[in-house]
């Protein structure tokens, strides 16, 4: 079922969320502890932002090796920066293939996106999710996941948006991609239900979604974290409170150490992360 995170804030070090904290993405790689199976290792892959490129697409880096094991990504960790990242370690879900387009984050234009979980009955319903789709959403997916294809119908559901304000445009439409998800797998894939915690940026605004359809079982785990900063300093990572530089907010599938802050995201809610930093809930479904 994977594991991901999310980071918004004063530029880190990549290696701040996949390496340095005591339970980083790496660790949770191999050793997640809030998922039945604590291997994630059928792949990995990174999009972050860099605004001094000039550009508002996000740079990537995926592999189909465990990033426990792949070396260039803890090169690369040690010294590359960013005020935006979107991390993700990979648990293929059954019959789909291990291959770098199926790797997350998936990118289109100027958006990075992540899922951890899967569409119920996808199989069933992939047909009819396609017919659904723009010419753009649908020559946007490269692979064959569940979740590109979910990014596809995100995509029509943002080109529709009105707001001004980016953060309540990326929340709208993230909340209508659900709603359009769960109506597919009514409708066409049957009663299996679907696990939904979705991530998106633009790299400036951001947002996440913990969400189980048609189960009494609670979603996959997801944790919020907020403060001025987040530094890691002689191994020991944490949010600090003193720096006045800046917001940073860290959403992630488990805490990435044990010191307290880290807050369960509500089941079946959305969570939207403004330019500011400041954070808003809403129910969903």
């Amino acid at each position: 079922m994977c594991r991901f995170a999310l980071y918004l804030g004063p530029p880190i070090r990549m290696g701040s969320l996949l390496v340095e904290p005591d339970h980083s993405l790496v660790e949770q790689s191999h050793s997640a502890r809030e998922r039945a199976v604590p291997l994630n290792g059928d792949g990995f892959g990174v999009a972050w932002y860099a605004p001094q490129a000039e550009t508002e697409e996000p740079a990537t880096f995926r592999s189909i090796s465990p990033a426990w094991s792949n070396q260039n990504l803890l090169s690369l960790a040690r010294v590359i920066d960013s005020p935006c990242i979107l991390a993700h370690v990979r648990a293929a879900s059954p019959g789909l293939p291990v291959m770098e387009n199926n790797c997350h984050p998936f990118t289109a234009g100027r958006f990075a996106f992540m899922h951890n979980g899967v569409v119920g009955g996808f199989a069933q319903l992939r047909r009819r999710l396609l017919e659904r789709l723009s010419d753009e959403a649908f020559n946007a997916i490269q692979g064959s996941t569940d979740s590109e294809h979910v990014l596809g119908l995100f995509l029509d559901r943002m080109a529709q948006q009105d707001h001004e304000d980016p953060a309540p445009a990326l929340g709208a439409a993230l909340a209508a991609t659900v709603d359009d998800v769960v109506e597919l797998v009514r409708d066409h894939g049957g009663e299996e239900p679907s696990t939904l915690n979705l991530a998106v940026s633009d790299g400036r605004v951001a947002a996440v979604t913990r969400f189980i359809s048609g189960s009494q079982e609670e979603p996959n785990s997801l944790y919020v974290n907020r403060g001025r900063r987040y530094l890691c300093k002689g191994g020991a990572c944490s949010m600090e409170s003193s720096v006045e530089e800046g917001e940073a907010v860290l959403v992630t599938s488990e805490p990435l150490s044990a010191e307290a802050g880290w807050d369960p995201v509500p089941p079946n809610h959305l969570l939207v992360i403004d330019a500011n930093r400041s954070l808003r809930l809403t129910a969903l479904g």
